[in-house]
């Protein structure tokens, strides 16, 4: 397994003066289908958890589904604060995934109840906010409780959203691959063509080089 997230990196921005740190993830960046969400949260100063088990919050891709579901509730319920942003796909169409989580990141960014003095962001610059006040982290979900945390919160909401959609639109399998570009999910692209809830020009470049 992956080495686990820690606090070192909040603590040392507390050591600084800063207080309320955000840690901030994105998830479903690289799907076939589906919005982009990203999700912020802010632990309080000096942080001890509370409950024992948020000491196995880690990168959502390494847990399973029931594991994330009983993590995302108790971090809401620990953090100072959390904010969620969902990217529609009509907006990745139009301006491609990468502005669209850019306006997610900015949009978690400024919608948290508490003012954030510091962010920690898993990979990538929020474009629109001074970079002083900012870190971003390569494989951030693994380093960073705050950002692993996000990365939770974000991952379970998705999925959420891939389950509803896959009751009106069980053909391609979102409740299985949450829209990601799966063996069975190309194949029924090449049958079916793409739904309402495909990125068009990203599986059409994608399903080209198979």
């Amino acid at each position: 397994m992956k080495q686990k997230p820690s606090f070192n990196e909040e603590r040392f921005l507390w050591q600084q003066g800063f207080s309320a740190i955000a840690g901030i993830d994105e998830v479903g960046r690289g799907a076939f289908a589906g919005p982009v969400v990203i999700a912020a949260v802010i632990f309080p100063k000096q942080c001890v958890f509370s409950d024992p088990e948020l000491h196995d919050i880690h990168d959502s891709k390494l847990l399973t589904p029931h594991k994330r579901q009983r993590l995302a509730e108790k971090i809401k319920r620990e953090a100072l604060s959390f904010s969620t942003s969902e990217i529609p796909v009509s907006y990745i169409n139009r301006f491609g995934v990468g502005k669209a989580a850019q306006l997610g990141f900015y949009k978690v960014a400024t919608t948290l109840s508490i003012k954030p003095d510091f962010f920690l962001i898993d990979a990538f610059w929020i474009t629109r906010l001074k970079k002083s006040v900012q870190k971003p982290i390569i494989h951030g979900d693994s380093l960073s409780i705050s950002i692993a945390a996000a990365s939770i919160i974000a991952k379970v909401y998705r999925d959420e959203i891939m389950q509803k959609i896959h009751l009106t639109l069980s053909d391609y399998g979102f409740d299985q691959n949450k829209g990601y570009g799966t063996k069975i999910h190309q194949e029924q692209l090449r049958k079916l063509g793409a739904s309402q809830h495909h990125r068009t020009s990203f599986i059409v470049s994608t399903l080209k080089s198979y």
